[in-house]
């Protein structure tokens, strides 16, 4: 057994500071000189990036959904190594689970994990009322355990004092307003850690007006975790290129762990600005490429792509991978030519077109996904496809839209573009690498 310090950092609700605090958080615990692991609950892969550079390890999402009970603790265990404590910061409010359920909820993580539970709570407008809200999430599930709570949005001392002379649990923070580190947010979340560091600046925030101390013995309050196997990895025996830039940058790190233990050695470059390296299949994230429409179009990239496909190669393109994969991209400022692998357009919408899990079947015949294997994921987008009629799809979906009503993964070729951000399956890693040792040795 393995005692893994820990502790998760959820929300009465969206909105109510949980991003920022749980940040701040790391931020002060790193600055103490403390290795910290940073992980996610949910899909999300925008608040990752921002853990990853205050901790300087790389932020793991933690999902039931996607990845199953088992797999949460696997990657937590794996992912923890080496470190002096973890902090996890929750999704929505504590208790927002699929559909009304608590599956993929905050406190289904903290049940998985036997964590302990620092509830944030928006103090604004309120004083005493607040301990009647901790009270509540409190005793909602005895499962849980909600061990204290952090009051943010404190007006003054004497507010503070007010909130303190009615405790229902311990108090760990009551952290005042500050407007000078808000972070900028876009159509699909905050602003990329490499955008802004605002974030780390919460880190002298939470030191002054947090109780560390008191949240580090509360982490090493957690009781022993079973070790997680090894899952040993394969000698490399294939490159397969992954586009990462400012306009793919959507990646959950299992997927890439996965597809390296398969036997990948990961060729990192961007169709912004390279052209494209000498690698045996590509895979192509989701991100922002209609904010980049203009350099991903000037990018003689684009042509490689579209000659590798031409040739062979195995592509594997998800959500902004998909649009840039299409024949064209249109956006505010303009209608530009994409890499034109897929018969269809992308078309970037003023609202939401799909947001949600995805369970996929794999029906389409094709080396990238093994037919009759089935997967789950995510897809959030702004954006919608118009495909040629006789377009033909990989995947039926049980869960969620897709490209068409519930059909997703364009097939050209060997290549696969969908909407679905999957969570790679050890044998989804495995058939993309399968398939790029297949096209290097033809």
């Amino acid at each position: 057994m393995r005692q893994i310090p820990r502790v998760i950092v959820a929300g009465t609700h969206s909105g109510c500071g949980k991003t920022t605090l749980a940040s701040g958080l790391m931020a002060a615990l790193a600055a103490r000189g403390l290795a910290v692991q940073p992980f996610k609950v949910g899909p999300d892969f925008i608040d990752p990036t921002h853990h990853s550079a205050i901790c300087g390890r790389t932020s793991r999402n933690l999902d039931p959904f996607m990845m199953g009970e088992a797999g949460v603790r696997e990657t937590f265990v794996r992912s923890s190594a080496g470190a002096d404590l973890a902090v996890i910061e929750g999704v929505m409010g504590l208790y927002d689970g699929l559909e009304g359920t608590d599956i993929a909820s905050t406190a289904h993580v903290a049940k998985i994990l036997d964590a302990p539970v620092l509830l944030v709570v928006d103090a604004g407008g309120a004083s005493r009322s607040v301990h009647a809200m901790v009270r509540g999430y409190a005793g909602f599930d005895p499962a849980v355990r909600v061990a204290g709570a952090i009051f943010n949005r404190i007006g003054s001392s004497r507010h503070l004092a007010m909130i303190e002379e009615t405790k229902s649990l311990p108090i760990y923070g009551g952290v005042p307003r500050r407007q000078d580190l808000a972070v900028e947010s876009r159509h699909l979340g905050l602003a990329m850690a490499a955008e802004t560091g605002a974030m780390a600046g919460f880190g002298a925030v939470a030191e002054e007006a947090c109780d560390i101390d008191g949240i580090i013995d509360l982490a090493r309050s957690a009781s022993s975790l079973a070790p997680a196997e090894n899952p040993g990895r394969s000698e490399a025996e294939v490159r397969i290129g992954v586009a990462r830039d400012e306009a793919f940058c959507f990646y959950y790190a299992d997927n890439l762990d996965r597809l390296t233990r398969a036997g990948a050695d990961l060729v990192f470059f961007s169709p912004m600005t390279d052209r494209l390296p000498d690698v045996d299949a590509l895979y192509l994230g989701g991100g922002y490429p209609e904010l980049h429409a203009g350099a991903l179009a000037a990018s003689r990239c684009r042509e490689d792509i579209l000659q590798a496909v031409d040739d062979g190669m195995p592509v594997y393109g998800e959500c902004g991978g998909l649009a840039y994969l299409t024949e064209r991209l249109a956006t505010d400022e303009g209608d530009y030519p994409m890499a034109g692998v897929f018969p269809a357009a992308t078309e970037m919408t003023g609202r939401i077109q799909a947001l949600g899990y995805v369970e996929a079947r794999v029906v389409g015949a094709t080396p990238v996904l093994a037919p009759g294997s089935a997967f789950r994921g995510h897809e959030f987008h702004y954006s919608r496809l118009d495909c040629a009629p006789d377009a033909r799809f990989a995947l039926e979906l049980l869960r969620g839209r897709g490209i068409d009503g519930g059909r997703d993964g364009l097939i050209t070729q060997n290549a696969v573009g969908q909407y679905t951000h999957a969570y790679f399956a050890k044998g989804f890693a495995e058939r993309l690498v399968e398939a790029a040792g297949a096209y290097r040795r033809s």
